[in-house]
């Protein structure tokens, strides 16, 4: 039986999220004050604060652990953010100092690109979330 089938046998008004999520996504950081406001100003919640180390919390319970290590030089980020306003969320980041790309379309998302202060260049993608997460 494939976790599919097994997925769509439960009980009508049960829980019918996926059962499975990212836990935690890691991000070494070499201006960990900057960059720690910088994901602060996009609306996650600190959950844990310790020199040099920031636990934040993304939509669906996922932990970004941001540490902060000198000599990190950034690059393309390992992973790319979500949200359901793509064009608020580039104005809110061009108002706030950053410079974003301009929003590219894509068959599934569209998307732009920003660079954060420690230098990881981020993609941010519109949402095509089904049901609840």
């Amino acid at each position: 039986m494939t976790a599919k089938t097994e997925n769509s046998r439960k009980a009508p008004g049960a829980d019918a999220r996926p059962p499975v999520w990212v836990g935690h996504v890691s991000l070494e950081v070499s201006d960990f004050a900057a960059s720690r406001a910088f994901f602060l100003s996009l609306g996650m919640r600190e959950v844990a604060l310790r020199d040099g180390l920031s636990v934040l919390e993304l939509r669906g319970g996922t932990h970004l652990v941001l540490r902060g290590v000198a000599g990190v030089t950034g690059g393309v980020a390992p992973f790319d953010l979500m949200v359901d306003d793509l064009r608020a969320q580039r104005l809110a980041l061009t108002e706030s100092g950053y410079l974003p790309g301009e929003v590219r379309g894509g068959e599934i998302h569209s998307s732009f690109e920003v660079e954060e202060p420690s230098g990881w260049v981020f993609t941010f993608s519109d949402s095509h979330v089904a049901g609840v997460v």
